[in-house]
């Protein structure tokens, strides 16, 4: 038992590869389906071993670990509270599979792809906001402003980028989707996330000791965020529609039109159900940040507490 250590991840997170088999196992779609009373018996298994440290009847080490990726997979690192279902990043290859599907299959109407904007930018809102860092409350009046610019930046970005394309190459146009989901990232992540930019995000020592709230910290922790859903997204924003074009010019569906979504569908699925663990798994989950990074008040209040410390660590969010 003493070699077991629920709070930290199995897999060596100092390596690409240990990250990339443990958000395989976090993000893994099928935990997105678990039932409340699965969640609880992994909550109960997991709480039970931190306290006695002894293996709970009728677990052995690697039934304990998958209770501990299913319990990670549906609370959150910082608060412990349950985060909403569809809002978890389990649950982000069947929606996305499905949002991503139809903004590259209904790009050519307006109304289509504002309402598709729409409706991905809300389900980026409600992850944004489930994946945050720190466990401060955000107040309901920032909250709705964050959403609001969210989205209306979103929208504007796609209906800008589509009027331009209408004369191009039909590639081009299915590909704004993509565009737009980029420059709505810079603006969705960091809007949903605004309390952390301004009253900062919980920083620890290694040890795990509490120092402040470090808001370079969240602007280090975002821009890193940011940069890996932007990727997460281009495997099936991209390739999915440059491989349909090609199809369509070959006439692979001539005689059946109707399998063109089933197959843009096939494709974005596969293209998600990789792209969003081995994206998540570009940079450390707990990530770090020189001492000498921080903002003056906190780096003089850590070296005057810890005066060891060379960096402190912090939940990035996803």
């Amino acid at each position: 038992m003493g070699d077991i250590n629920l709070d930290k991840p199995l897999y060596d997170q100092s390596t690409y590869s240990g990250r990339a088999k443990h958000f395989l196992r976090l993000t893994n779609p099928i935990n997105a389906f678990a039932s409340s009373a699965d969640l609880e018996e992994a909550k109960r298994v997991v709480t039970e071993f931190r306290k006695s440290r002894k293996m709970p009847a009728g677990y052995d080490v690697d039934k304990l670990w998958s209770a501990k990726y299913l319990y990670d997979s549906a609370y959150h690192p910082d608060t412990g509270e349950k985060m909403i279902a569809v809002g978890r990043m389990s649950a982000q290859a069947p929606m996305n599979t499905i949002i991503t599907g139809c903004m590259i299959t209904f790009y050519k109407s307006t109304s289509a792809i504002a309402f598709w904007q729409w409706v991905n930018q809300t389900f980026n809102a409600v992850v944004n906001y489930t994946n945050r860092s720190g466990d401060a409350p955000m107040p309901t009046s920032q909250l709705l402003a964050s959403y609001c610019a969210a989205c209306g930046g979103a929208l504007s970005t796609a209906l800008y980028l589509n009027s331009k394309v209408k004369n191009m190459n039909p590639i081009f146009a299915r590909l704004v989707p993509f565009a737009a989901v980029c420059g709505a990232n810079f603006i969705n992540i960091p809007m949903m996330r605004s309390a952390e930019l301004l009253n900062g995000t919980p920083v620890f020592t290694a040890d795990g000791a509490r120092v402040g709230e470090s808001k370079t910290a969240a602007r280090y922790g975002i821009g890193l965020v940011v940069i890996s859903r932007v990727l997460m997204a281009l495997p099936g924003m991209t390739v999915t529609p440059i491989i349909t074009n090609i199809a369509i010019n070959k006439g692979v569906f001539c005689r059946r039109p109707r399998l063109v979504v089933p197959f843009q569908l096939l494709l974005v699925g596969l293209c998600v159900t990789f792209a969003t663990p081995l994206c998540c798994a570009l940079f450390e989950q707990r990530a770090s940040l020189a001492v000498d990074s921080l903002e003056d008040e906190l780096r003089t209040k850590v070296k005057s507490n810890y005066p060891k410390v060379k960096e402190v660590y912090f939940n990035k969010g996803l």
